[in-house]
């Protein structure tokens, strides 16, 4: 996943007990500007980890003390100090309770485990793929584009990495590209329920096992959402916790994440999908302006669909455990806020400015 500038997000996931080393800066180098940023983002996470083990704190060593001052005591010792007690039924009670008590506070404080079961990733199907070739002789043919961005483009597809495989969805492929509301319905349809589709067929998990929805797209947001859209083509329960996120840019997947994370440390016994996509279809700009061209060039069809879950049966057949998900808001700072942008240019086309 990519994190923008403006909300960037990190989550830590544990597979083995293997601990990679660490880089460490030498004493003479200067600290980077964002350095106590990073420092601040910890300083809460130690902090919270010390909150949810305060008990474990506690009575770790009040315990430890008392085994090894009672390992230091010989049999006679140990007798005489159990007979001096003269323990009551009323007292032995008391004790019982209060040790449940302890222990139920204790166990009840402890952060509940999130396992990542499985994902599911969607595949566009062949006819939906578009070579660089292709992507070239469909824009040298389309009006609004003059060579100079022609030539733009092109070099930001030979710089950005992706392959000769990716894919554009069916209105992309017109000359001109024919966005509506329909298609991107249709796009939405078939990225979301075939990666979710193949999350249920690998876990067994049924429709009705799901608790917890919630779902990302930045830039499509219909009504009905699209989480209602989930709910109402696989029949979920009508007590569903369904959440549909929006406009929060690429880093919305690890927010949901996070959304789902804290949702399944409330509710005990649960599994929460987490889908994030997002859909290409009405975003295609039809301008001049380099920085609004880049997502033309960068963005691709895809959906993901990831199975969350508190319940430690679970824990067996889970790829991953989750062990904290941290994030900085940089919206405060203008710069942050306008670096991935929705706007108008110059000649009234809509597109979004990287």
């Amino acid at each position: 996943m990519i994190s923008s500038s403006s909300s960037s997000s990190s989550s830590q996931t544990q597979r083995s007990s293997t601990t990679p080393p660490t880089a460490t800066m030498p004493s003479s180098s200067p600290l980077p500007p964002f350095s106590s940023s990073v420092k601040l983002k910890y300083v809460k996470l130690g902090y919270q980890y010390l909150v949810n083990h305060i008990l474990t704190f506690l009575f770790i060593p009040l315990i430890s003390t008392i085994l090894i001052h009672l390992l230091h005591m010989n049999p006679s010792e140990l007798r005489s100090l159990y007979h001096s007690l003269h323990l009551d039924l009323l007292q032995i009670l008391c004790t019982s309770f209060f040790i449940i008590f302890i222990a139920t506070l204790y166990f009840m404080s402890r952060p509940r485990p999130v396992y990542l079961v499985d994902y599911a990733c969607y595949k566009p199907p062949h006819t939906c793929r578009v070579p660089f070739s292709t992507f070239m002789e469909h824009a040298r043919q389309l009006q609004f584009f003059d060579e100079r961005s022609v030539r733009f483009q092109m070099r930001i597809l030979e710089r950005s990495g992706l392959g000769e495989e990716t894919c554009l969805p069916p209105a992309n492929h017109y000359i001109p590209p024919c966005p509506s509301m329909e298609a991107s319905r249709e796009e939405a349809r078939t990225v979301i329920f075939s990666a979710i589709d193949q999350l249920f067929s690998a876990t067994s998990i049924k429709p009705k096992d799901i608790d917890i929805l919630v779902v990302n797209c930045s830039l499509f947001s219909p009504t009905p959402s699209l989480s209602a859209m989930i709910i109402n083509n696989y029949k979920l329960r009508s007590n569903i916790r369904s959440f549909n996120l929006s406009g929060m840019g690429c880093s919305a997947g690890l927010i949901s994440v996070d959304l789902a994370r804290d949702l399944l440390q409330v509710h005990p016994n649960s599994n929460a999908l987490v889908v994030s996509t997002e859909i290409i279809t009405p975003n295609y700009y039809a301008g001049q302006e380099r920085a609004m061209l880049l997502p033309n060039c960068l963005f691709r069809m895809g959906a993901a669909a990831v199975l969350l879950s508190n319940r430690r049966r679970d824990a067996r057949r889970a790829k991953y455990r989750l062990l904290h998900v941290v994030r900085t808001h940089k919206g405060a700072d203008d710069k942050a806020y306008r670096c991935v942008y929705e706007e108008q240019d110059s000649d009234g086309n809509v597109g979004i400015s990287l």
